[in-house]
């Protein structure tokens, strides 16, 4: 049995790995998120699945990123490796492309303060096949709140801009 010292010190020393996903049926139009956090040995930590309501596709990743990474920090891992099916995002995030949308701009402010509770943070762009589980939870979430079982998380018209 390992102690709460040693298990920080694995958290600490090891890598998270943080899959993210988000989708809009419509550009904008019902939206959700999904995401997964795993430890290095792929074990399935946390996962998200919630709908967003009205948003665009970009609108949808930057939030799916952001709800995972809220999630994902009280892990106590120094370490973090992120990947997403958004080229957009990860090239935003990492600092290849500007952010011109100024909807997108405080969410990438809010990506960036979550991050900085990480010592080194990886972002990396990964094909949608190798990411079809967060695309499962987050359709999973839209077909939830289109049916009324999920509330939307966004306010009417908060995620509807490019």
């Amino acid at each position: 049995m390992s102690t709460g010292a040693e298990q920080g010190k694995k958290a600490a020393g090891g890598w998270l790995y943080i899959y993210s996903d988000g989708a809009a049926r419509g550009n904008p139009g019902p939206a959700g998120v999904g995401g997964q956090v795993k430890d290095g040995s792929g074990r399935v930590l946390l996962e998200v699945s919630e709908y967003l309501g009205e948003a665009t596709n970009n609108v949808a990743e930057y939030h799916a990123l952001i709800r995972i990474l809220e999630k994902a920090g009280g892990l106590g891992y120094e370490r973090v490796r992120i990947r997403t099916d958004s080229e957009l995002l990860a090239n935003q995030v990492t600092g290849g492309f500007k952010v011109k949308s100024s909807s997108l701009k405080p969410l990438l402010a809010r990506i960036k303060a979550l991050l900085a509770g990480f010592r080194h943070v990886e972002v990396e762009y990964i094909p949608r096949e190798k990411n079809f589980a967060c695309d499962a939870l987050a359709n999973r979430a839209i077909d939830e709140g289109l049916s009324g079982l999920k509330e939307p998380i966004l306010e009417p018209g908060e995620g509807a801009l490019f």
